[in-house]
């Protein structure tokens, strides 16, 4: 169901002072100036408690949009952001203070730690977080998801926290992929939708065993491209974009 607003009442989360009131009284105008953001089924995401949020990504801007909808909502926007900024000075006190999660590209014993612990804590505070599973922007011609990384899933199994997925359509009119942001026209149309959330714990995933994670990865990308789907009135593609089977790497050049 379409929401005409997109607002709801706001969490214990969003009604305590912090660092998000002022960062949103600048970001959530900002933002109505390029988007008329249209929500559907924004129920899907709890009023309360931990989630991970699983959106597409496939422009520069998109992080914006999908952080005005989850204010509008009632929940406090937070992103997982790379363990090495939380180690710059002041920076790292920043991504703190709004509740942003460390997350490490490797997958050594210590990433598996941090995983643990980001988890906890969401579970701790009855946060939310932004995960994009796929990592970067998608590589995909037609800006269909790409392949998924299973951070999201890890995420979600670490702290047995609900994985909700969302899609977006309409932010690359406001800033193509790679692209530079349009200034004209003014608010244009953005639509997002929400899915069912997900415990893949449920469907038998088990962080020991990683061929359920990219198996539960694989219906989590399912379930965010037919949310794509809905909104643009088209078909996904059959495979999902393989940057490695493209000779790419994580920021789009061509290997040597």
């Amino acid at each position: 169901m379409a929401m005409a607003s997109g607002r709801r009442a706001a969490s214990r989360e969003k009604s305590r002072p912090s660092v998000f009131w002022p960062l949103a009284a600048v970001v959530v105008p900002l933002t109505g100036i390029f988007a008329k953001i249209e929500i559907e089924d924004g129920d899907k995401l709890p009023r309360e408690g931990a989630f991970v949020l699983a959106p597409n990504h496939y422009s520069n801007f998109d992080p914006l949009i999908v952080a005005v909808v989850v204010w509008r909502l009632g929940r406090a926007p937070s992103f997982m952001a790379k363990e090495s900024l939380f180690r710059v000075p002041v920076l790292g006190a920043a991504l703190r203070a709004t509740g942003m999660v460390p997350v490490s590209r490797s997958s050594s014993a210590s990433a598996a730690r941090d995983t643990i612990r980001g988890s906890e804590q969401l579970v701790e505070h009855g946060r939310g977080v932004i995960v994009y599973p796929e990592g970067t922007l998608t590589r995909d011609p037609d800006l269909w998801p790409m392949r998924g990384k299973t951070g999201a899933v890890r995420l979600s199994i670490a702290g047995d926290i609900p994985l909700v997925p969302m899609a977006h359509w309409g932010v690359q009119d406001i800033m193509p992929r790679y692209g530079k942001i349009r200034l004209w026209p003014l608010r244009r149309r953005v639509r997002v939708v929400f899915g069912d959330p997900i415990l893949p714990s449920e469907h038998g995933a088990d962080v020991s065993r990683p061929s359920t994670l990219v198996a539960a990865t694989d219906v989590l990308m399912d379930r965010i491209s037919g949310l794509l789907a809905r909104l643009r009135g088209a078909t996904p593609p059959e495979q999902r974009w393989n940057p490695s089977a493209h000779g790419q790497t994580e920021t789009g050049r061509l290997e040597s």
